[in-house]
Parts: C-alpha cells; sequence; structure tokens
C-alpha cells in the first residue's frame, strides 16, 4: 500500500518504507507530502494519498520536512498533510515550527488529527493549518480538503462609482444586513428556566414577522456544552461549527455563513458544536468577532448564552441592545439574580441592560401568585417587564419534534406572547431606522 512512497529529501531510510523507486530519476514531480511520527499509523491517509496524488507525494518526519521547506524544491510542494495523534500532544511545538516553516514556504497545510483533545487541537488550528480533517478520515474528507486548498481566492468586491457606502457580504436570505443588526441574547438565570425555548421562538418570530421582504435573523447557540437549539430545530451538529470557533483569526464573513444552517429558509442558525468544550476555550476577542460578523450580516442577531457567567459573557452584556434574564416565580430563581446583579455590580458591568423575563408567570386570575411575584421583584430591587405563561405539555411536545410553536401549537399562550415582544422589538427597531 505504502511501497510507491517516496521522500522528497531523496533520504533512503525514511520510516523503513521508502522503495528504490526513490533512488530513480522519477519524472513525477513531488507535489504533497504527508508529515508524521510514523505514518503506517494513518493507512487509510496512505490510500487516500495514492488516490489523490498518485506517485507524485511523499512522506517526511517532522524535522526532515521542517529542513526540506527551507529548501528550494519545496517550492514544487502544493500541500503537506500533517497527522497527528495523542502521542503528539506533548511535542506541539515541532508541530507548529512545521506549519511556520510551510507557511513562510507559500506552502498549504492539512491537518489530519486523531483523538488529539479539543485545546491541542484550538492550538494546532490557531498555529495556522488552512484545512483540517478528523482520522479515520470520513469518505472523501480529503478529497474535498484538497478542492478547496486549490478554489482560487475570491478577489475583494469594488463598490461603483455611485455608491457612498461599502458593500458587506450577502446573508444566505439574500437581504443585505443592516451593518448595525439588533442583538438580543437570552440568559438563563436557573437551569431549565426556558430561556433556549425563549430564544429559539423569538428568533423565528422574528424572521418570519412579515410574509415577504422580512428582517433576515440569526440565531447564535452559544452554550458550547448543553445548547440545545439544534434539537428544538432538528439540525444538524456540524464538525465544522468547531472548526471555526477553534480558528476565529481566519473568519470572514463568507466562512461565518457557511457554516450556519437554514431552518425553514427563514432562520439561520449557528448550532452548539457536536462535542462538547470548554466555554472558555473562546476569548472575548474570538467572541465579539464572531457577534460583530453576525450583526453585520444580519438585520436581528439572537443569542442562546449559557447560564454560567464566563469571561466574555461581559463581552456579549455590552455589545447588546437587550439582554433577557430568564428567570421563574421560585427561591432558586431568586437567590440566582442577587448573585449575577452582584457580581455585575462588582465589576461595574452595566446590569441595567438585564430585562428580566418571567417563565411560567402566574395566570390573570391567580391573584396569590401575582403578589408573590411583585414581592419577588421588590425584594431584589428589580422590574420584571415580561411575563411569559406557562405553554404546558404543546412546548415540550414541539421541542422534541424539533419545531417552534408557530408550526405546531400557534394558538399557545406562550407563543403568542413571545409573538407580541417580537413585534414590539419589531416595531421600536423600525421607528428608530426612520429617525
Amino acid at each position: 500500500m505504502g511501497s510507491q512512497q517516496k521522500d522528497p529529501t531523496g533520504s533512503s531510510g525514511m520510516h523503513g518504507m521508502t522503495s528504490s523507486v526513490a533512488l530513480q530519476n522519477d519524472p513525477a514531480p513531488i507535489t504533497a507530502c504527508t508529515v508524521a511520527r510514523d505514518v503506517r499509523n494513518f493507512d487509510l491517509l496512505i490510500e487516500d494519498m495514492e488516490a489523490e496524488m498518485g506517485e507524485s507525494w511523499g512522506d517526511l518526519s517532522f524535522a526532515d520536512a521542517t529542513a526540506y521547506l527551507g529548501q528550494p524544491e519545496a517550492q514544487e510542494l502544493e500541500f503537506i498533510a500533517v497527522a497527528v495523534d495523542t502521542n503528539d500532544e506533548d511535542n506541539l511545538g515541532v508541530v507548529g515550527t512545521l506549519i511556520s516553516a510551510a507557511k513562510k514556504a507559500d506552502v498549504r497545510v492539512i491537518l489530519i488529527a486523531e483523538d488529539v483533545s479539543p485545546i491541542a487541537l484550538h492550538q494546532l488550528l490557531k498555529m495556522g493549518a488552512d484545512d483540517f480533517a478528523p482520522y479515520p478520515l470520513p469518505e472523501g474528507a480529503l478529497h474535498e480538503a484538497i478542492a478547496r486548498l486549490r478554489e482560487p481566492k475570491p478577489e475583494p468586491a469594488v463598490a461603483p462609482p455611485s455608491a457612498g457606502n461599502e458593500e458587506v457580504a450577502q446573508p444566505a436570505k439574500g437581504k443585505r444586513g443592516t451593518l448595525d443588526g439588533v442583538i438580543l441574547p437570552v440568559h438563563g438565570l436557573a437551569g431549565g428556566a426556558g430561556a433556549s425555548t425563549f430564544a429559539v421562538n423569538l428568533a423565528w418570530e422574528l424572521a418570519t414577522i412579515e410574509k415577504s421582504g422580512g428582517p433576515s435573523v440569526c440565531l447564535l447557540d452559544l452554550d458550547f456544552q448543553f445548547g440545545s437549539a439544534s434539537t428544538y430545530l432538528d439540525l444538524d451538529r456540524r464538525d465544522s461549527v468547531y472548526e471555526m470557533l477553534s480558528d476565529m483569526e481566519t473568519v470572514d464573513d463568507d466562512s461565518f455563513k457557511s457554516v450556519l444552517q437554514t431552518f425553514n429558509d427563514a432562520l439561520h442558525v449557528l448550532t452548539a458544536p457536536s462535542d462538547m468544550i470548554p466555554l472558555d476555550l473562546m476569548s472575548p476577542e474570538d467572541i465579539e468577532k464572531l457577534v460583530k460578523t453576525a450583526q453585520r450580516n444580519f438585520d436581528y442577531v439572537v443569542i442562546d448564552m449559557p447560564s454560567t457567567l464566563v469571561q466574555w459573557t461581559e463581552t456579549v452584556l455590552g455589545m447588546s441592545h437587550v439582554y433577557f434574564g430568564m428567570l421563574e416565580l421560585d427561591l432558586r430563581s431568586a437567590q440566582n439574580t442577587l448573585r449575577m446583579i452582584r457580581a455585575l455590580k462588582a465589576e461595574d458591568l452595566p446590569y441595567e441592560k438585564i430585562r428580566y423575563v418571567m417563565n411560567r408567570a402566574p395566570k390573570f386570575t391567580d391573584m396569590a401568585g401575582k403578589s408573590r411575584a411583585k414581592r419577588m421583584a421588590e425584594s431584589l430591587d428589580i422590574d420584571i417587564e415580561l411575563y411569559m405563561p406557562d405553554g404546558g405539555k404543546p412546548v415540550a411536545q414541539g421541542c422534541d419534534h424539533g419545531l417552534p410553536l408557530s408550526e405546531t401549537a400557534a394558538k399557545n399562550p406562550l407563543r403568542k406572547e413571545i409573538a407580541k415582544l417580537a413585534k414590539s422589538l419589531h416595531d421600536v427597531n423600525l421607528q428608530e431606522e426612520q429617525a
């Protein structure tokens, strides 16, 4: 299987696998290389390289590859496929040196990773790899990665002479972003308070608020560990989400939109990654870039936040136009709300941006419950501005079916209140645009 493998440096001892072919005058130039501690651990990669490159590829160790990239012969290289596994995690510096040498030589890098921890993979992608594929390689994964490398870089768009403002990338819906989309995060102040259900349905109501030509809406699920937007909308969790989040430095409008999924041709969604990742894997700068990218391409950006306070919670709070805090009429919600207010005040953060929403609020005829809600607000020194009724079993059923309430229970009282809120937000936004 690897008998035709060649060593670009001409060495005859490459992992003991180089055949006599490498010692002959081979008419096929070496245009690609695999680089690994031992490529025999990646037999599927060998098969795919032979299928894609024929005899015009070779194999090198990390040290030999770094040296070879500094030689004139390396100018003929199109790309290198760097294969790593768990045993390489202690030597990420060596891999980083190799990737830097490839960048300096203008050679593209495809990273092939097997059982590498999310943190290590994040570091490797930050080093500048151009593409990524997991190992064992899925069918066609290497072919697709090579095809992406060979795609010509798009020419920068040139605005016509009559254009007064710089044009931005078109969102997938076809409508140009407003350059200042409304940012609406939703933060559950207690587990099970209904924040994700509220965020998903609010985003859907905004996206469908007009029969045609309505606003473009993006839903960002930033609960990287337990995000459920994909479940509530029956969308796939894609590896490409993690790849993008791990390499935010290279993200632009096009790469961001390519990771989004569309629900019913109206709502664009960034789901949580397929695997759990640490919430602090993203820096405040990464989150700021992600939200700004969404903001300049969509009219509304609804964000489903993790209930845990992290370093970048401050970033989203500062960028938000309205920050919804979801709570219930119980002691845990009251205590958590008090803790959050104290934490924000201690850091001198804009806690007044939070608009408190009581989920499963007392019914109109429940005077005792309404009195309890009033006392709760007074004791916390907050205003509970929105009261969402208990939608009952249809809410959970709609979530399990992967559909918004408007599709499964349009007359549900919770759906009606969320629709009212969406209309109110949209009307205020339109008034401000016209002012």
